[in-house]
């Protein structure tokens, strides 16, 4: 028998326990346990396409070639298009 890695946690599901208890039934995992390890390492994959996607944005702005537009300038010109859109004034 492998001996556990850490000490055990205690871990309140709510209403995803059934889904978790469904997953076991259906034989496709041997406990719950095992359930929210596969969600953990789901949720590692997920960040880490974000973070990938976050950097290529960046990377894609910063090479950016056009000059940069001050703060208020980019403010404003969202203040006249949102009230544009919504027939309020500015």
């Amino acid at each position: 028998m492998a001996s556990r890695a850490e000490k055990p946690v205690t871990v309140t599901l709510g209403p995803l326990t059934a889904a978790a208890q469904d997953r076991v039934k259906s034989g496709r995992y041997a406990s719950v346990s095992e359930v929210v390890r596969a969600g953990l390492r789901a949720l590692d994959r997920e960040e880490a396409l974000l973070d990938e996607l976050l950097k290529a944005r960046v990377a894609e702005a910063l090479a950016d070639p056009r000059p940069v537009q001050p703060a208020e300038e980019v403010r404003s010109g969202l203040a006249a298009r949102h009230a544009k859109r919504t027939g309020k004034g500015a």
